[in-house]
């Protein structure tokens, strides 16, 4: 199953490197796109969640990566909810 990063940059600036066990995640967000934070943070968990669920169809076990990088994103998100306004950009897939 292959497997890959994106790399988002978050409203301060600072950049993250997100995996994703599918390229699922190429349906779901589109490099170079700016997204609201909430909707950046819903859509990333909706296509982790749906690339975890191909891995234990595949392998017969969740991915927890998938799992920990949907608890990374949300931790992030929860750092910015209280600005005006913040978004997320898609920077690059790799």
């Amino acid at each position: 199953m292959p497997e890959m990063i994106f790399r988002v940059r978050w409203p301060d600036g600072s950049l993250s490197d997100c995996y994703s066990p599918s390229l699922v995640i190429r349906e779901h967000l589109t490099e170079g796109q700016t997204y609201p934070l909430d909707a950046f943070a819903r859509i990333s968990r909706e296509a982790l969640s749906i690339a975890g669920a191909r891995v234990a169809a595949r392998y017969g076990f969740p991915c927890s990566r998938a799992a920990r990088q949907i608890a990374e994103i949300d931790a992030m998100a929860a750092r910015f909810a209280d600005r005006a306004e913040p978004t997320v950009t898609v920077v690059a897939f790799a």
